[in-house]
């Protein structure tokens, strides 16, 4: 035994487990005045948000909630969402944040496969959530306390589903004395599902100590703060909002909330509210470069845009740069919290012109702070690539901003921890400043007669068209060069441009193999947060027939 292990235990006055839950009672205690949450009519000061949540955590416990229990939301961006992320978490239980755009069958997959004992939602959805269920009664055999959440700004209809008002079920419950944290940070925080586009979604299982770092990180990473005013434009159930819930308890913040992604109430909020932080998936930030430029008036404070969810088009970065708008772009995954890496500024791209600073801020960066190990690695080797921007790898974590696993699937556990690391089926490069640069999903590199063609390349060059709003590049089979580019293109509204044209367009900027060989002007296909989902466009692909 060394000399510094003798009578130097842990105990309780110099080692606790680390939960981010102990922000909220942080900032209620030193910051109790002060605005926690602003929804419509609505305010609530950091006492008042703890207070609620620990009036909810003494209901949740009534019920029989405790550690370990798993408790689903069906949640938009409200007040409500932002208590269960206290709540839950308080009594050791695990929050399980549903997609709000999920069909009948999926939730009540999910909430069967994690276990759910109560269900909290918002009556908007009630027509998918009664059917998800009965899918669960009739299926499953399992019956939940459903809870029923009345928002003030919603003005549809919306049946009352469950046993319980929110509010009055608040009401009815003297508040907790403590929000405490659980007594191993290793005990899970929250399950949240990706999203299964080939068989059955994965539930990535995270942790306390996880979820603490990252949301210390996401502080640090952009260097907030205190007391930011923060738009939720990223919804909250997508990766427990990258863990900005705790991130702005643990600054004393302000969550300015949003039922509905739209560039209007975006820009209206940020006016009223003096929002200065956001956080969204390219397409949110697009809307609001593509917004009229009148409702941008009146916003004079600063606004800091954090950028994620999807490699961002280069015409974005520049755009946002070009309103006056400050992006910090972020790269992660769910098994990660959300944002796990950022490109880092440094102080010399100021001195780049705008072109070559937005090359150098579209790069997936460097690692988080608190996040032990990010590389790009020869997936059969492990050996790191070099730092030539040229030799394409994958890109791997590795610490405490990691999950513990996937929920009840110990294969795909094993499989994406092989070697040491998180294999994120990301392929991409290290450039000589060693900041990584994503080149495609392993599954969305396109193999046209032998060579490599980055779909991610092609779709930056479509972006760089003014008349293109979104774009998405897949690979449709060729009888003669096995693979070939295909373009799915949406154009901005009142924008006019022909196929030909985009590929003329194209043919100026990119070799000739990587050019598309057919454009399409359809819908592409979106996630909730905004994510093009590129599994519908390749089945649509697969289904073309080829042409030389």
């Amino acid at each position: 035994m060394s000399l510094y292990d003798q009578n130097l235990d842990r105990q309780a006055a110099n080692h606790v487990a680390l939960s981010p839950v102990s922000f909220v009672e942080r900032s209620a205690e030193v910051f109790a005045d002060l605005p926690a949450v602003v929804h419509g009519a609505r305010r609530h000061t950091w006492a008042q948000t703890r207070e609620r949540s620990a009036r909810l955590a003494a209901a949740l416990r009534a019920a029989g909630v405790g550690r370990g229990s798993t408790v689903s939301v069906m949640l938009p961006n409200t007040p409500e969402m932002v208590e269960v992320h206290y709540a839950v978490p308080a009594l050791g239980a695990v929050l399980n944040t549903l997609n709000t755009r999920l069909d009948a069958a999926l939730l009540a997959w999910q909430m069967n496969h994690c276990e759910a004992r109560v269900l909290i939602t918002d009556r908007e959805f009630s027509p998918v959530v009664a059917q998800a269920l009965a899918l669960l009664r009739s299926e499953h055999g399992r019956e939940l306390l459903v809870v029923d959440v009345c928002d003030s700004e919603y003005t549809g209809a919306g049946d009352r589903l469950g046993a319980h008002e929110y509010e009055a079920w608040l009401a009815a419950h003297a508040p907790l004395s403590r929000l405490e944290g659980p007594a191993d940070e290793w005990d899970a925080i929250a399950i949240s599902y990706t999203s299964g586009t080939t068989g059955d979604p994965k539930g990535v299982v995270t942790h306390h100590r996880g979820a603490y770092l990252n949301a210390v990180c996401n502080a640090a990473t952009w260097t907030m703060p205190h007391f930011p005013r923060y738009l939720w434009t990223l919804p909250m159930f997508h990766c427990n909002g990258w863990c900005f819930p705790w991130t702005v308890a643990m600054l004393g913040g302000t969550h300015v909330c949003l039922r509905r992604v739209e560039a209007g109430a975006i820009l209206q909020a940020m006016r009223e509210h003096g929002v200065n932080h956001y956080c969204a998936a390219p397409i949110v930030h697009s809307l609001i470069i593509n917004a009229p430029a009148e409702l941008r008036a009146g916003i004079t404070q600063k606004v800091r845009g954090m950028v994620a969810g999807a490699a961002p088009p280069a015409s974005m970065i520049e755009g946002m740069a070009r309103i006056g708008f400050d992006i910090t772009h972020v790269y992660g995954l769910t098994e990660v919290y959300g944002p796990a890496s950022v490109a880092a500024k440094r102080d010399s791209w100021a001195q780049e012109s705008l072109s070559e600073q937005t090359r150098l801020n579209g790069r997936q960066g460097v690692r988080y702070a608190l996040q032990e190990g990010m590389a790009v690695l020869d997936p059969a080797t492990l050996a790191e690539v070099p730092a030539d921007g040229q030799t394409m790898g994958e890109i791997m974590f590795r610490g405490n901003i990691v999950m513990k696993g996937y929920l009840k699937n110990p294969v795909a556990t094993a499989k994406a921890f092989e070697g040491g690391w998180f294999h994120t089926g990301d392929l991409a490069v290290l450039e000589p400043d060693r900041y990584v640069k994503i080149k495609d999903r392993s599954k969305d590199i396109i193999i046209s007669g032998g060579e490599n063609i980055s779909s991610i390349e092609v779709e930056d060059v479509l972006y760089r068209h003014p008349a293109v709003l979104a774009c998405a590049v897949v690979a449709r089979p060729d009888a003669k060069w096995g693979e070939t580019p295909l373009a799915f293109v949406e154009l901005k509204p009142g924008s006019s441009v022909t196929a030909a044209e985009l590929v003329a367009h194209c043919k100026a900027l990119l070799a000739g193999y990587k050019v598309p060989r057919e454009v399409r002007f359809e819908p592409i296909p979106k996630t909730s947060t905004g994510k093009i989902q590129k599994f519908e466009l390749r089945q649509r692909a697969q289904s073309a027939s080829a042409i030389d």
